[in-house]
């Protein structure tokens, strides 16, 4: 492989990237800040900044949505101008692209159109399923093992992954992820308390209690909108209110993890009976998520330190190791995607 290459992660909120010949790994948040819907304010982190906090002219948006891409010419402009202001991308370099697997192929296609048909010029366009980016990004020997559950549980979604010696065996994206559990949490409030709070503080809600510990009494003091006097105001939001807000979308996670174990060969599923599930994504982070799971499934959990990075971590590793490149990775340019062009 001549020149540079880069491996992507595009996350619902988070973009992370490895920079083959820096050795490096770098996350921008993926947002853009349009003032009076026509122009770009502020793009990556200062824009993530100024969400739930911005004037009423000015519209923080995620071009990303339930995995997928939901503003293609947003998103390209969002990564061209992050990316040409670092100067870390080069003209006619290489990019590996982690995509989810359970996405229709238009909307894989989309990843790939992203920079293959953008000022970036890329010499090439590599498509990689991100439950297998995942697995080589948690240490684990993809080619050779023949059982792996891999649950990625993300900001916008949650995929999980049944892998055996390299390849998919199944794959199921839920529309569930970290978005949920904090709209669940400003729901309840909302409903039990007649208080408004916004996104950012139930997911300080969420990341402060956790799902599962022996705390029972705990409550913080979060700022809102009080609404029968209509003012902003302050409120105690118990700890009990919170789990409760988060036993949906929790359980509807551990069913579908359940239903795909039911669902798994026979020979499969007994390696991963017995080597359990590994939790990547950034709510793997998450208090008490593995305890949860473990108690829920009877399962082994394992989560690695900074989850959120383990795909672009595989994606350096795939980078970098021929047989993993050769075998993980295609191009939407080949002969089973002439109908797409």
């Amino acid at each position: 492989m001549m020149g540079n290459v880069y491996g992507l992660d595009l996350g619902t909120y988070e973009i992370k990237v490895y920079d083959k010949k820096k050795d490096k790994l770098w996350q921008e948040k993926n947002a853009i800040a349009m003032k009076n819907k026509r122009y770009i304010f502020a793009l990556g982190d200062e824009a993530y900044r100024m969400n739930e906090k911005a004037p009423e002219d000015i519209e923080v948006i995620f071009p990303m949505k339930n995995g997928v891409i939901a503003h293609f010419d947003d998103m390209q402009y969002l990564l061209g101008s992050l990316l040409d202001r670092e100067r870390r991308f080069s003209w006619g370099a290489e990019y590996v692209i982690a995509v989810p697997t359970d996405v229709t192929e238009v909307e894989k296609k989309a990843f790939f159109d992203l920079f293959f048909h953008s000022e970036a010029k890329a010499r090439s366009v590599r498509i990689v399923e991100r439950g297998l980016a995942d697995a080589v990004g948690s240490g684990i020997d993809v080619l050779g093992e023949k059982g792996i559950f891999v649950a990625n549980f993300g900001g916008g979604t949650t995929e999980l992954s049944v892998l055996s010696s390299g390849g998919m065996v199944l794959n199921r994206l839920l529309k569930t992820g970290g978005e949920d559990f904090d709209n669940a949490i400003a729901g309840l409030v909302r409903h039990n308390q007649d208080f408004l709070i916004g996104r950012t503080t139930a997911e300080r809600l969420r990341k402060e209690f956790g799902v599962f510990d022996e705390s029972t009494g705990s409550a913080i003091t979060v700022y809102g909108r009080d609404l029968v006097t209509g003012v902003p105001s302050q409120t105690e939001v118990s700890i009990s209110l919170v789990r409760a807000a988060m036993k949906d979308p929790l359980e509807e996670c551990v069913h579908a993890i359940q239903s795909m174990i039911d669902r798994t060969p026979p020979d499969v599923r007994r390696v991963i009976l017995k080597r359990g599930i590994c939790l990547t994504g950034g709510m793997a982070n998450l208090k008490g998520l593995s305890t949860y799971i473990r108690e829920i499934t009877g399962l082994p959990v394992r989560t690695l330190e900074h989850p959120e990075l383990s795909a672009v971590r595989g994606l350096r590793r795939i980078i970098s190791d021929k047989s993993y490149y050769k075998r993980l990775t295609y191009s939407m340019l080949g002969e089973d995607y002439r109908w797409l062009r």
